[in-house]
């Protein structure tokens, strides 16, 4: 997606009666809204300052940016209040808005928990976007250390889901 057909989608919406457009062209969604969406209850973050006209959810999943002056997502803007993670932990972070899921199905087990051993590539849960379930890989061997997020909660882009000491 060029930036020119974004200002002119952005152009559309603000001069319409529309409040909100949602497309999908080429794999890529793009959703944009004169109103910006309810506060998550689970974040602890205000969401950042944008003009109305211009409000983008985060959608980097798929590599769009932000238009210049749309501000930060919400989860980047909220890291620095986040706590300090330990130095030798590696954090996994959500590569897309979703819902959070430990396990394969409601009666399976989790993936896994604090404390298990996992390797590299292997299933630490499920993202569920747009009706699709995602399974998302460690990006590393070690053992989980914590597991930031409870099952069926929506999660950010950016947001951390575990936390893995790598294997020495």
């Amino acid at each position: 997606m060029d930036l020119e057909f974004l200002r002119g989608l952005i152009g559309a919406v603000d001069e319409s009666g529309i409040d909100s457009l949602e497309i999908s062209r080429g794999g890529t969604r793009i959703r944009i809204s004169k109103t910006p969406p309810p506060a998550p209850v689970s974040a602890g973050a205000p969401m950042s300052a944008a003009p109305a006209h211009m409000h983008m959810p985060p959608v980097h999943e798929v590599g769009i940016q932000r238009p210049a002056g749309g501000g930060a997502p919400a989860q980047e803007a909220a890291a620095p209040a986040a706590a300090p993670p330990v130095s030798n932990l590696v954090e996994i972070k959500s590569p897309m808005v979703g819902t959070f899921y430990r396990a394969p199905a409601p009666e399976a087990p989790p993936y896994v928990e604090n404390g298990s051993k996992v390797g590299k590539g292997q299933t630490l849960c499920i993202l569920e976007a747009m009706k699709l379930m995602n399974e998302l890989e460690s990006d590393v061997a070690g053992t989980v250390r914590e597991v930031c997020v409870e099952n069926g909660e929506p999660v950010e882009y950016g947001q951390v889901l575990f936390r893995i000491e790598p294997a020495a």
